[in-house]
This record gives structure tokens, sequence and C-alpha cells, in this order.
């Protein structure tokens, strides 16, 4: 690395998330890539950014760059976008911040770990350019506040990878509840697994291509363990989302899905909960919830996936399967035994539930049938895609609310138009955490 790219570089570090590179706004519309294509760069290239890659790479953009602190990961991409232009000019870079100052970069689509979040979207809205982020969306509260504000203020366009609204299922599912299908809502169960803990792994030797201090980041310095960031292109996902300085556990992974789909079919995008209830039992799993200001509560338990209780009849939903109840009488239904025997297929049963009741529907939910594909037709057209910044933010901190009473085994009240604790509960210090410098939100 060259003197001159180093210094830019230490300069550049304290300012990545509080101001960095500053440049005027501008679109996809003036075409910058090849053909008017939206040139994009990808930051964070393990198992499921190299998905992301597929997806883009598909579509009508150009990739120019990619970004790992992994030598392997950062190489393979590389070269999986060279062979794709048959030329050897994508960039690879160990440090997002150069993607960053990059100004012929319109978009970038984010895969990082869940603390390196915020701070590379910030990073890259302020920078003028549009997001794809994967969920949850950030790794605490005040980011998801500080990301909802970035975005308005930079008047870009924000796409969180909470893909399941784009899935048909879930569309159904959220207008069968929005008409008044099933009747006023009782409550929802969300099924996904345990809370985060604190991470405890022991130190493993490292082999020599990883920037464990750059992977490392706003947390807390800790030695490397390979369940964290495991080398080079593994197939699996790794378990750094288990433990409280990386991730939130399932409740924001499976929950930043589930927890959505909950909130969109009771309306509660731009808003949130006013009320969390832990369990009883201070070391329960299982069981907190989320309570909204009209009574309806969202609960976390084993079950279908998201599962609509109402006064006439149940919806339950969750990948490729789907079920709705009316009044004692299974009107459509695709889960396990359909499954196995194949007598009948999910888009079989989505068009009976559809035929019964949505044909002349009041509420008409948003329509997306590629995710991927949405957030760029937004981009171009300069309008909020299915899972925005609102959608997203909103998503998230629901689930860091939940975790927070599971955390501390508190019941808190909330103000989701103030995002803040009420009624003295809480602390402000779970809204967000200790960053390690030179990087904040």
């Amino acid at each position: 690395m060259s003197t001159s790219r180093r210094d830019f570089l230490k300069r550049a570090a304290g300012a990545a998330v509080a101001a960095p590179f500053i440049m005027p706004s501008r679109s996809w519309a003036q075409g910058t890539g090849p053909n008017g294509k939206l040139t994009m760069a990808f930051i964070g290239v393990g198992i499921q950014g190299r998905g992301l890659m597929g997806g883009f790479l598909s579509q009508d953009t150009h990739v120019v760059a990619v970004c790992d602190v992994d030598t392997t990961r950062r190489d393979a991409a590389k070269k999986r976008v060279d062979e794709k232009y048959q030329n050897t000019d994508c960039a690879a870079y160990n440090d997002f911040r150069e993607i960053i100052a990059r100004r012929d970069i319109d978009a970038v689509c984010i895969a990082t770990p869940d603390h390196w979040h915020a701070i590379t979207t910030l990073a890259a809205l302020r920078a003028g350019k549009d997001v794809y982020c994967e969920k949850p969306l950030t790794h605490n509260i005040h980011e998801a506040v500080e990301v909802i504000r970035g975005v308005d203020a930079n008047k870009r366009v924000l796409q969180t990878g909470s893909m399941q609204r784009s899935s048909r299922e879930f569309r159904v599912a959220a207008e069968l509840v929005r008409n008044g299908v099933i009747g006023k809502i009782h409550h929802v169960e969300t099924q996904f697994g345990d809370p985060a803990v604190p991470c405890n792994l022991p130190e493993e030797t490292m082999e020599p291509g990883l920037d464990w201090d750059m992977w490392t980041g706003p947390a807390p310095v800790r030695p490397y363990n390979s369940v964290l960031s495991p080398r080079g292109n593994h197939n699996h996902f790794p378990n750094w989302r288990g433990f409280r300085e990386y991730g939130g556990g399932m409740v924001t992974d499976w929950g930043a899905h589930h927890i959505d789909i909950a909130q969109w079919g009771l309306g509660m995008d731009e808003s949130g909960p006013v009320e969390v209830i832990p369990p009883t039992d201070p070391n329960a799993k299982r069981g907190c919830k989320l309570v909204y200001a009209n009574g309806i509560y969202v609960q976390h338990s084993d079950g279908f996936g998201v599962h609509f209780f109402g006064e006439h009849g149940e919806v339950k939903v969750n990948r490729g399967r789907f079920a709705l109840i009316v009044d004692g009488k299974t009107i459509a239904q695709f889960a396990n035994e359909e499954q196995k025997s194949g007598a009948t297929s999910l888009g079989a049963e989505l068009n009976k539930a559809e035929e019964a009741f949505l044909k002349d529907a009041k509420v008409k939910l948003y329509n997306s049938r590629n995710h991927i594909g949405d957030f760029l037709d937004c981009v171009k057209a300069r309008r909020k895609p299915i899972t925005s910044e609102i959608v997203g933010g909103h998503t998230a901190i629901a689930c860091h609310l939940m975790n927070q009473a599971y955390y501390n085994h508190a019941r808190l009240t909330w103000d989701p138009a103030k995002y803040a604790f009420t009624g003295g509960t809480g602390d402000a210090k779970w809204l967000t955490r200790d960053y390690r410098s030179p990087w904040k939100v």
C-alpha cells in the first residue's frame, strides 16, 4: 500500500460514519456504467454475499468492485466478476472505504456481519450511493434510527434484504389479514430460535489472509475463532450471529424475517410495539411478547413460521407453506401432508384463497415478485422499494426490543414515534453499543 493511500484511509477512518466522502447527489439516470447500467460494488462476499452477487449479475447492472476482509473470498469474488465480463477490470479491496470513495459506483450491496451494517450503509448513503443491505438492517436501535434518517437526508434508495415480502405466500397471507378475512386479530405467533449470548469462544490460531482487526471493526477486540469467521469460501452461515457483539441471535436473524411479516399483516410498518413483556422465567428463550397500541401482541414461540389468530379464523405462512382457516373450515392449505402427497401445490392453494376472499379486496399490498429486481426498479424510478429503510428499520427495532427484554429480563414500554423508552423502563445504554475507535454511529 502506498503512503498516500495509507494516509487517505487513516484520515477517512474517523469520518467514515460522521461525514464520509460528501459528494453531489446523482442517480442512475446519468448512466455511469456500460450502456447506462447501474454500477455496483459488493461489501462482504461470504455465502450470503455470493448469493446476492449472482442475483445482481443476472440483472441490469455492471459490477466494478468487491470487498472482503478475507483474501480467499475477495479473490474468488473478483474472479467470478471478471469471468462474467471476460476481462480483469473488477477491483478487489480489503477496506470498504475505498469503495465508498469511488465516484463511479452508483450502489452497493452490503452482506457483512450485522455489526458492520450501519457503518457501511451510512457511509454509502452520505457518499451519494444507493444501498441494498442484508437484514437485520442494523445491530442496534440507535443505528436503525440513524439509517432511517440517513436515507431521507441523503435522498437515497435503500432495500433491506427481507426478501420474504417478495414471495407470493407472504403477501397473500398479509392481504388476507389486512382485509379482515379472519376478523379482528387477537395475536400473532412467530417462530424462530434463541436470542444471542455474550461471546466466550476460545482463541484459535489464524491462518494468514484474514484482516481480523477489520473484521472485528466496531466490536470489542477479542481473539480469533473460526466460528465467527471461517476462512475461505465456506458453504455454511457462520455463527457470529449467535453472539451479542456481532448479531442478535435468531431473534434478529429469522426473527427479522418473521416479525417483519407480522408487522406487515398488522399494518405496523411505520410504527412498532408500545410494550415488550419478557417470559416469566428469566432463563426462557421463548415467550417474549411485543404488544401494540391496539392490544394485539406478537409472541415468540415454536410453531408454523408466522401464525395470525383472528376472531373468525387463522392464517399461517412460512416459506413454501400456507394455510387459511375461516370459521373452523380449512379453505386452503399447503403444509407438511400436502407437500408429501403432491396432491396440490402452493400456487393452487394460494389461488383458492385469493379467489375466495381477495378478488375485490380493498387493501392491496405492494406486489414485488423479485426482491433484487424491485430494488433496481426503485433506484431507476427514485421511489421506495418493498422493504425500504422504514420497513427494515422498524422491523429491526422490534427485534432489538425483544432481545433487550430477554437479555435484561425486563418489561419495557416504548414510544415508536420518538424511538424512546417510556415510563421509567429500559436504559438508554440498551439502545446502542460502545464503539471501538475509530468507528462510531
